[in-house]
């Protein structure tokens, strides 16, 4: 089975800056994938290489089988994103940010229609579908964005740090959903400063300094460094202090 993200020595310079390192990984088709770091640490730019939006200096990568460097566009089709800052248009309707986004990624009328309804469903947005999505309580902005990541039923979704500033209860119902997205295939790239959502990932990687310092599952990288949680591993790695 093909890897839904392969990467073999991915370098980024700016100039004499090294942001990212001869990074080499692979993500497996339905796996929830976990990307943390520090701020600095090379996350975002690496992430940028994987979408399409930025051409790296040396190295090999591919996403859902196409390559960074000669099939970027195609990478954009294939793939959803989504990140901190709240990415739908505050001044249209959850309905309206719905059929936008998914007549920007193709889909047929009466698909859309479907794929509305069924996530104003879904969300339990029936009440405020058509009021001015900026009125909304952040969870529910964040819920609708994933949902909307999600519409065009790509192979791979990047969520980068998509549960920062809500309330814990709404993190749980959002991770609930990312089960349920990988559950049917979707391959689920993340990001987040929340160590306890580390521990939800199937396997997680810690970059330092632009280069990958540890990869493993959960369970297996506490087990690595001697500690009992994924708070422990990253102050360890990212830090370069002991939780003991």
């Amino acid at each position: 089975m093909r890897n839904a993200v392969t990467t073999n020595k991915l370098t980024k310079r700016f100039g004499d800056f090294v942001a990212t390192d001869a990074i080499t990984f692979t993500v497996a088709p339905g796996e929830i994938f976990g990307f943390l770091g520090a701020n600095g640490a090379g996350k975002t730019t690496a992430m940028r290489m994987l979408c399409g939006l930025l051409k790296p200096t040396s190295g090999t990568a591919t996403v859902a089988g196409f390559d960074v460097y000669t099939q970027s566009e195609q990478i954009k089709q294939v793939i959803g994103y989504m990140s901190q800052r709240f990415s739908l248009y505050d001044d249209l309707t959850p309905r309206e940010n719905i059929r936008f986004y998914g007549g920007i990624y193709g889909l047929k009328r009466a698909d859309l229609k479907a794929k509305a309804n069924a996530i104003i469903e879904e969300l339990e947005l029936g009440s405020v579908a058509d009021k001015l999505t900026g009125s909304l309580p952040l969870g529910w902005k964040q819920r609708l964005a994933f949902s909307v990541a999600l519409i065009h039923e790509p192979k791979v979704v990047f969520l980068d740090e998509p549960t920062g500033g809500v309330d814990p209860i709404t993190r749980r119902h959002f991770w609930d959903m990312i089960y349920a997205a990988a559950h049917r295939g979707t391959t689920i790239f993340v990001t987040t400063h929340y160590m306890d959502e580390a521990e939800y990932c199937d396997r997680v990687s810690i970059m330092v300094d632009g280069q990958i310092k540890a990869l493993d599952t959960p369970g297996a990288l506490k087990k690595q460094f001697g500690v009992d949680s994924m708070d422990g591993v990253f102050q360890i790695l990212a830090r370069g202090t002991s939780t003991k």
